[in-house]
């Protein structure tokens, strides 16, 4: 498994992580999503930590807790070996002050996380959104004593907005505390709003983007095509209304520009999805996520592939699967090649042009830039 640096932090996280929004199910939205037990989610566990995917993202109100809950649970014995991001501020209970950035809230909001996680920090706090009712200098004070107290380690954000995220990272200078080095954002090739202010941002402050819904809310696995009718399994059918919006033409338009690509690669429609987000600038994690494990014909169907050098690791741009044929948004091996740049052998000299200024000719297409980072 490739790692990569979490913004300017100096730690570094696999390109893949799981998403444990699956875990537990209760409400409308988890329920819909998931509702893998403990069991369930030791067995998925294994399975990612055999394909170094170690990072393991949950939140306080994902089935209110009962994910951090099962989370925990199932790394039990092995927390060393697994990476833990929550997010926290959302509303959590009934009380007045169940919700936000106060200092109130985040100290028993992350003391109640950890309870749950059943450890004795956390690896990545995320704050789920912003609080426009609490100073920014108290939230960054609040989360720099939890750093200095050793509940948390690093600090990052979700949901912000460019300017809130900027005001955040002066203040923190001007102070002297703790930086954000993560963002935790929606990007997808049906989803790009990400590219606008907070990419650059990113690029320029050293803040580290952790994607969730890679497939756009599951709408680029494939099954979903222009004149067919939603597949009976899709979690469309009860959370349609939860999930980020897109044009249906423009969705149709992407579906079909990569399967031009799947028919040149020989690649499914997530692999091309997964691949494209891991050359984009700035990410430095993927979250996919699985409602069951793998089938009985294969319990270990985690499979690392390295090719290239005499000592057996593997040469940057080359071929590596991290195969979790457990996760049915991957269906088979996620390859860093799965959509391997018909100019990876001579990659064009010039800097990455804007995904709308693409040039077709000069390794652009319809997917908006798929090409236009020379691969490294």
């Amino acid at each position: 498994m490739e790692h990569r640096y979490l913004g300017n932090s100096g730690f570094k996280v696999p390109a893949l992580g799981f998403g444990a929004g699956t875990f537990g199910g209760q409400g409308p939205l988890f329920s819909a999503w998931g509702n893998t037990d403990v069991a369930g989610a030791r067995r998925i566990i294994d399975i990612c930590l055999d394909a170094g995917v170690s990072l393991f993202d949950t939140a306080d109100v994902y089935s209110n807790g009962a994910s951090e809950s099962i989370l925990g649970a199932a790394l039990k014995g092995r927390r060393d070996k697994a990476i833990i991001s929550t997010k926290l501020s959302l509303r959590i209970g009934d009380g007045p002050n169940d919700v936000g950035s106060s200092r109130h809230h985040l100290i028993a909001a992350t003391n109640a996380a950890l309870q749950r996680l059943d450890t004795d920090y956390i690896d990545i706090l995320q704050l789920h959104a912003f609080d426009a009712m609490t100073p920014v200098e108290q939230v960054l004070g609040t989360l720099d004593d939890l750093v200095c107290a050793g509940k948390v380690r690093y600090v990052g954000v979700s949901n912000f907005t460019g300017w809130q995220l900027m005001k955040s990272l002066a203040a923190a200078d001007r102070l002297g505390l703790q930086r954000y080095v993560a963002n935790q954002t929606y990007y997808s090739l049906i989803g790009r709003d990400y590219e606008w202010e907070l990419m650059p941002l990113g690029i320029d402050q050293g803040v580290g983007a952790i994607v969730w819904s890679p497939l756009g809310w599951g709408r680029l696995t494939g099954k979903i095509r222009r004149g067919q009718p939603l597949p009976a399994g899709s979690r469309l059918h009860e959370t349609a209304g939860f999930a980020p919006p897109v044009d249906d033409e423009r969705l149709y338009r992407v579906v079909d520009a990569m399967d031009e690509v799947a028919l040149e690669n020989g690649k499914t429609l997530p692999q091309i999805a997964l691949n494209w987000l891991l050359q984009r600038p700035t990410v430095a994690s993927v979250l996919i996520g699985a409602r069951r494990g793998a089938t009985d014909a294969e319990p270990r169907c985690a499979r690392l592939a390295t090719h290239g050098r005499p000592d057996g690791t593997a040469r940057r741009g080359q071929c590596r699967d991290a195969a979790l044929s457990l996760l049915s948004v991957l269906e088979r091996a996620v390859c860093r090649s799965a959509a391997r740049c018909r100019y990876r052998e001579k990659p064009p000299a010039r800097p990455l042009q804007h995904p709308k200024k693409a040039n077709p000719k000069a390794g652009g297409n319809q997917l908006g830039g798929l090409y236009c980072q020379p691969c490294r």
